[in-house]
């Protein structure tokens, strides 16, 4: 059935209310943070798991990689799949297959059978955030659904704040396969309650015909671009071979797919959604948006470890209060957002997501904890009033059998741009240091009487002691100058997104017709 035919479709399950909707939202919101989550808890145990199972480096990047990849290329699958096994039964099997996936991880004894896994857990992990999202709405009465994308919202923020702090907590503490089998129990929880809960919600389903040529582009087209985000920093860019047949491989498939989903009658993913106003201008904002707050989640512990000391606990403790706001303000904003213009909401979260940066662009480096974390904790104020607001003008004008497609897209586009953002602001930050470093030693000579003076005093009488002293002194400050330039920049695009939010029309409430209402709106 083709995506004009099913335009003015009705929502079966508009009106259906599970015997137990806290339960009901328990498990969904468990297993959707059990999934944001595995994006992040492994990091910090990388070396831990690199060197108990023999691989490399390099090797053990690929468990993150893998991932990444295959949540990319499932995420704007959703819709399709949506279509053809229904919202309820594509949530449980997702659940259930990602704890098998989970179990996998935990078990496997070399890097090969752990990376298979973890694509596996990347893939079937890829619509849960969407189905997610599209039974939270439609579960809820129209009144509640600010309330629960706001529950969704949180969960984003917190999830992966929590995982490195987990992740690193129980790789010290027990041993880093249970950051994996965590994941059971939780899992099979959450499958067996939103599947007993959600039993007897009707459903329309369809048998749409397998976009070959979409999935085949999807597939290549997304797995060189994210491959390519990944390895480029360590490839050095398009220095590289493999990076140029990368980029080449990745823009003649994506384009390929791009016009040949809009052309095609049946799509696998439906880029037809673009057309709703709102839609568009809120994925804009809050691509732009979440590859910016990503950048700050990314830049700020390597700053903390690399250029402060921090240990990697320590650096989680100081970027941990931007979680505090969220969870304390949330059920108020979920609660009390309709009685505002959405937009409002959404401009102060990024004027004041903006100061932050601007506070952090005037760092040096003998800024201590509690100021670091104060200036984390102000950007939660920020990130609380950021993710529901607009999450609901982006699917505010979407119809209800739109919702699962509409946010499995958005979550892609969003995912994509945080890959962007995590591959080009450590790239950008190396190259503002070299730049900077090199400035700030362009006027010294190893033959300078002065400067030979003042290193053999600052190393104790020993000249190299003391060049190397001097030396690092220069690349922190060198790293310290291109960390203030990039979020100086990162504020300033934190204030342009505020135009893409302007441009979505209200209301942002519940369509006309009841149940029909599918925007999470009052």
């Amino acid at each position: 059935m083709s995506a004009t035919a099913t335009a003015a479709a009705p929502a079966p399950q508009a009106g259906f209310r599970p015997p137990n909707i806290p339960l009901t939202t328990l498990g969904l919101a468990l297993a959707s943070f059990m999934q944001v989550l595995d994006l992040t808890i492994a990091n910090v145990s990388l070396p831990t798991i690199s060197g108990n199972l023999g691989g490399s480096a390099n090797q053990a990047t690929w468990v993150i990689t893998s991932f990444a990849v295959s949540n990319a290329i499932a995420l704007p699958l959703t819709g399709w799949l949506t279509r053809h096994f229904g919202e309820r039964k594509l949530f449980v099997w997702a659940t259930f297959l990602f704890v098998i996936a989970s179990l996998l991880c935990g078990l496997a004894n070399s890097m090969g059978l752990l990376v298979a896994a973890r694509a596996l857990q990347g893939f079937v992990a890829g619509p849960m955030y969407p189905i997610t999202q599209a039974l939270l709405i439609s579960i809820y009465p129209p009144h509640k659904r600010g309330q629960a994308i706001a529950l969704l919202a949180m969960v984003t923020v917190v999830a992966p704040i929590a995982g490195p702090i987990l992740g690193g907590w129980i790789t010290d503490n027990y041993s880093w396969e249970w950051i994996f089998f965590i994941n059971v129990p939780i899992g099979i929880f959450a499958s067996l309650v939103v599947g007993s809960q959600l039993r007897g919600r009707p459903e329309k389903l369809e048998k749409p015909k397998m976009d070959y040529i979409g999935l085949i582009t999807l597939v290549i087209g997304v797995g060189a671009l994210q491959i390519l985000l990944d390895l480029g920093n360590d490839e050095d860019w398009f220095r590289s071979n493999l990076i140029v047949i990368l980029a080449i491989v990745s823009a003649i498939s994506l384009a390929v797919f791009v016009i040949w989903e809009l052309t095609d009658k049946d799509p696998i993913v439906n880029l037809r959604l673009f057309r709703h106003r709102n839609f568009s201008a809120g994925t804009a904002a809050m691509v732009i948006a979440y590859a910016a707050f990503f950048s700050v989640g990314i830049l700020v512990p390597l700053w903390l470890q690399r250029n402060l000391g921090f240990t990697a606990i320590w650096a989680g403790f100081a970027t941990a209060p931007i979680g505090i706001l969220p969870v304390l303000l949330t059920p108020f904003v979920g609660k009390y957002a309709h009685k505002f213009d959405l937009r409002w909401l959404a401009t102060l979260a990024f004027v004041a997501m903006s100061l932050t940066s601007f506070a952090r662009s005037g760092f040096n480096l003998d800024v201590d904890f509690d100021h670091i974390a104060m200036v984390q904790l102000f950007q939660g104020f920020g990130v609380a009033l950021f993710f529901m607001p607009v999450l609901q003008i982006l699917l505010s004008d979407l119809q209800p059998h739109e919702i699962a497609a509409g946010s499995g897209l958005a979550t892609f586009m969003r995912t994509l741009g945080g890959s962007f953002a995590a591959s080009l602001t450590t790239y950008a930050w190396t190259e503002r240091g070299a730049v900077h470093h090199a400035h700030l030693t362009e006027k010294l000579s190893a033959y300078d009487p002065n400067l030979i003076e003042t290193a053999t005093r600052m190393g104790g009488g020993n000249l190299q002691t003391g060049a190397a002293m001097l030396e690092r002194m220069i690349s922190n400050q060198a790293a310290q100058i291109g960390f203030n330039e990039i979020f100086h920049l990162l504020g300033l695009i934190f204030l342009a997104v505020i135009v893409f939010v302007w441009f979505a029309k209200p209301p942002f409430t519940a369509k006309a017709g009841g149940g029909a209402a599918a925007a999470g709106g009052h």
